[in-house]
């Protein structure tokens, strides 16, 4: 179809409809793209509207034909003049503006005009969160006092931009990405980010002098650990321990008259339950004791505590103990002590051994002597300026006094009235005790105190910070308190999924597996972790033992609505209920099942059965 067929009402409503004509010649259509790629934009719509006068178009009066403002062509072709022009700028009819109706199969149907919606942006996820969904290791990075934001930026992967609005969500302000950064600013930004960190202190312009070794005394349960300290102490702490067993850690400062120095020991106990405590116990260490008896040798928990050391990485001194005894055959140990890779220097190895007697106090020179000569050889060394880089060993509550954790210092210098914050829990240290006691301001490196005045209990092997004020205190705090709830979700997330995946298949099986829940309460902290673990030893096809909760102190009636709600017992280890509490308990049907002492022969016995019924163990 020509242009002239079209008339002058077919022309003008089908471009104020936006649409273009469906068949040209082919010389027309040269003509057009000759004449528009001439035109600026701005012309040409007039420059059509003069073409379209040559053909002889006019209005009724001989007006000139109208201008078409709502064209834009820039192009013309056969195949464009054949399909709808769209152009978002042209303005609309109110026919088009209408929602158009199609008829389709008989029915009408509604078509709305498609628009692009905004791109979303993608939610943050924290670079933790990133790696645990591709399978990767948590990250772990180091951090020091006055390192720049741009270095923690490079260490993290975490970009400038997030890291100043964390710094602004915290009250710290930075100018630019060169300025420095406090070491508690640092782990602030680590913990809200979800990365693990480790404090580097830095020993430039310091004082470094010798320090006393930390030694850790292991072995299997009654060869005679707490019996050696005690004659290394000359005092009788065997005496007051339960049945031979120590109950939970203890570190003492042993003075070496000969020497004119002193060691400091960690009594941890000696047998299988508490292998969590030992291994705490050798990660503060710097030399293992590894009392073997002469008559029992080497034994289960004998290589437990080789294997303790190993990971640790801590040089082993072997003390064979109750050589005075009928039996004792001590190259019978030493050959076994070689079996299990353990290269004595009878041998040809870079182990010491010493032969010793606790009962009767013989050979403990020659063990003092191995021990600072081994001490000499690791060269030990500590900062004894600034602030102290200290472990808590054991952690306990006491009635009058409150919060106790008995720490060591393992540099610097820790001085009464220091804020400081150990694990999730911060406080003023309102005093410092040694082991026998006494008051003290001051610690130095190696030196073994208890602590008091904080607000909560801490958990054995934290670490301990001293900070500037009590307001970092609390803010490094609760950072550290919403850092640990977190890990604790989704590693509870992860033990329900796999247990929920385990019940499945076992209920595919026609297999259904008991839970016995059971609450643990304990005297001081590091014996209730290993009560729970023991009891989780306990586990069978037939019963899975959940351990609901673990805490210190005595039974408590919070304790008994808990157990009551979720049908547990109470285990209670070295702790009381009171008459009150024994009274609810029995109100409330809960079974508590207290243990005095001997602990390793109930939990071995396997004491606590369980009937089938819920809270009824």
């Amino acid at each position: 179809m020509a242009l002239s067929h079209l008339g002058k009402k077919g022309i003008e409503t089908s471009f104020k409809r936006g649409l273009v004509l469906p068949r040209v010649p082919a010389s027309t259509e040269r003509h057009i793209s000759s004449t528009f790629s001439k035109s600026t934009s701005g012309s040409v719509a007039f420059s059509f509207a003069r073409y379209i006068n040559g053909f002889g178009f006019s209005s009724p009066n001989h007006e000139s034909f109208p201008t078409f403002t709502s064209i834009r062509c820039f192009h013309v072709s056969r195949e464009t003049l054949a399909r709808r022009k769209e152009d978002p700028d042209r303005q609309l009819s109110h026919r088009e503006l209408k929602k158009q109706t199609v008829k389709t199969k008989g029915k009408f149907s509604k078509r709305e005009k498609k628009t692009d919606k905004p791109p979303v942006e993608a939610p943050y996820v924290p670079p933790r969160l990133q790696r645990l969904a591709k399978g990767l290791a948590e990250k772990t990075v180091d951090v020091f006092e006055g390192m720049t934001l741009l270095e923690f930026s490079k260490r993290t992967g975490e970009s400038l931009a997030v890291l100043q609005s964390i710094l602004l969500n915290v009250g710290e302000t930075v100018s630019s990405e060169f300025d420095a950064i406090s070491i508690d600013v640092a782990e602030l930004l680590a913990m809200e980010i979800g990365i693990n960190v480790r404090r580097q202190h830095t020993t430039e312009g310091s004082q470094i002098l010798p320090r006393p070794p930390v030694v850790t005394v292991m072995g299997h349960v009654d060869h005679g650990k707490t019996s050696l300290l005690d004659a290394l102490r000359n005092t009788s702490v065997a005496a007051r321990e339960a049945g031979g067993i120590t109950q939970h850690v203890g570190a003492f400062v042993v003075g070496m008259p000969d020497s004119g120095t002193s060691i400091t020991f960690l009594d941890t106990p000696g047998h299988a339950a508490f292998s969590e405590m030992r291994a705490r116990g050798a990660a503060v260490t710097d030399i293992v004791v590894l009392v073997v008896a002469a008559d029992d040798g080497v034994m289960p928990q004998t290589l437990e505590a080789i294997a303790h050391a190993r990971s640790a990485n801590v040089p082993i001194v072997v003390a064979i103990n109750k050589c005075d005894k009928p039996g004792a055959n001590p190259e019978r140990v030493k050959n076994q002590l070689a079996a299990e890779g353990i290269e004595l220097e009878d041998i040809g190895g870079n182990v010491q051994v010493v032969e010793v007697s606790a009962m009767k106090s013989s050979g403990l020179d020659k063990l003092e002597e191995a021990l600072l000569l081994e001490a000499v050889d690791m060269d030990l060394k500590a900062r004894v300026e600034g602030p102290a880089q200290a472990y808590v060993v054991e952690a306990r509550l006491d009635k009058g006094r409150g919060p106790l954790a008995t720490i060591i210092v393992k540099a610097g210098t820790l001085v009464s009235g220091h804020h400081v914050v150990i694990g999730s829990q911060w406080g003023r240290l309102r005093a410092i005790r040694d082991m026998a006691g006494k008051q003290t301001d001051r610690v130095t490196p190696a030196m073994p105190v208890e602590i008091e005045g904080l607000k909560g209990l801490p958990m054995a092997g934290d670490d301990v910070i001293v900070v500037e004020s009590e307001e970092r205190a609390k803010m490094l705090s609760e950072g550290r308190k919403r850092k640990y709830e977190r890990d604790r979700l989704l590693k509870a997330e992860e033990a329900r999924v796999a247990e929920a995946e385990k019940k499945e298949a076992e209920s595919e099986e026609g297999f259904v597996r008991v839970e016995l829940p059971i609450i643990v309460k304990s005297d001081v902290q590091g014996t209730a972790q290993a009560v729970a673990d023991a009891l989780r030893t306990l586990n069978s096809p037939q019963v899975f033992v959940n351990i609901v909760h673990s805490g210190v102190g005595a039974v408590s009636h919070s304790d008994l609505e808990r157990a009551q709600a979720c049908g547990a017992c109470i285990v209670a280890f070295n702790v009381k209920g009171g008459g009150s509490g024994n009274l609810s308990a029995a109100q409330a049907s809960v079974k508590v099942y207290g243990f005095f002492n001997m602990l390793s022969k109930k939990v071995c016995s396997s004491d606590i059965e369980y009937d089938g019924s819920a809270g009824s163990p």
